[in-house]
């Protein structure tokens, strides 16, 4: 019973990594779904080979045991069997390719009108987050930077190494495209929960395509060892309703044109 209990907690769904997790985190974003839906049907798979293979192995230890056989067959060539082992690998490759590269492409391209824009910028060790759409002016812009809070400012629930002083904002059931680059040394933009990771490159610019179907808060982290503070670069995407998406933008807005 302890053992059930503890096997479910660990493959419950969550949007942060947990001790002893054995599953995914909670699918957030249709990518992530169908990341999670790729991994069942190639387990499956992976199945039933195991348990042909092992019947095989325990067949021809039993039937060629020097007690059964003493004399055993000397078999040079089967051509039955040399072409089901080539047929049926083919089969079992073709069945996982095909829904692989219809998800490969998806995570590649951005296949919808993004009705909003954000930049990712990678530092040593920080994140700076650039709302292009809303950048009409020098005096009027959605920039900022994002530090992970030390252990020992961390209040009641935020998590430790994951916890940022200012998220990422961003609309539930919306398209989004988040560019990704890098300032310094290659980074990487890794959400677990939406199925992205993306590098960040200097002097180069990346794209992603993510729609986030539920509103929540969704942790991740540099995924590209940049340095000494690498594990120190953590990422948090907050998404909230729509309406309280143009709110939130509103009120960031607003203070930094009154100050210029």
């Amino acid at each position: 019973m302890i053992v059930l209990k503890w096997l479910f907690l660990t493959i419950s769904p969550c949007d942060a990594a947990e001790p002893w997790q054995l599953g995914s985190q909670d699918a957030a974003t249709p990518i992530m779904q169908g990341i999670i839906d790729l991994h069942h049907d190639i387990f499956f798979f992976l199945i039933l080979i195991l348990v042909f293979v092992l019947w095989i192995l325990v067949r021809a230890l039993w039937h060629f045991h020097y007690k059964e056989n003493a004399i055993p067959q000397r078999i040079v060539h089967g051509t039955t069997i040399e072409i089901l082992r080539t047929i049926f690998p083919s089969l079992i490759s073709m069945f996982i390719a095909i829904p692989s590269f219809a998800l490969l492409y998806s995570m590649d391209e951005v296949v919808v009108d993004p009705a909003i824009t954000i930049k990712a910028i990678g530092h040593q060790w920080y994140w700076t987050y650039e709302y292009s759409d809303y950048n009409s002016s020098d005096e009027q812009s959605l920039t900022f930077d994002s530090y992970m809070i030390p252990e020992e400012d961390l209040e009641l629930g935020q998590s430790r190494l994951l916890e940022v002083d200012n998220r990422v904002v961003i609309p539930a059931k919306t398209h989004l495209r988040i560019i990704v680059t890098s300032a310094d040394v290659p980074h990487s933009w890794a959400v677990p929960s939406s199925g992205v990771k993306c590098d960040a490159v200097p002097g180069r610019l990346n794209q992603i395509s993510i729609l986030v179907q539920r509103e929540g808060v969704y942790y991740g982290q540099c995924s590209e060892i940049c340095g000494t503070n690498h594990a120190f670069t953590p990422i948090v995407v907050e998404a909230v309703p729509r309406k309280d998406y143009g709110s939130r933008v509103s009120n960031q807005l607003i203070p930094q044109t009154g100050e210029a």
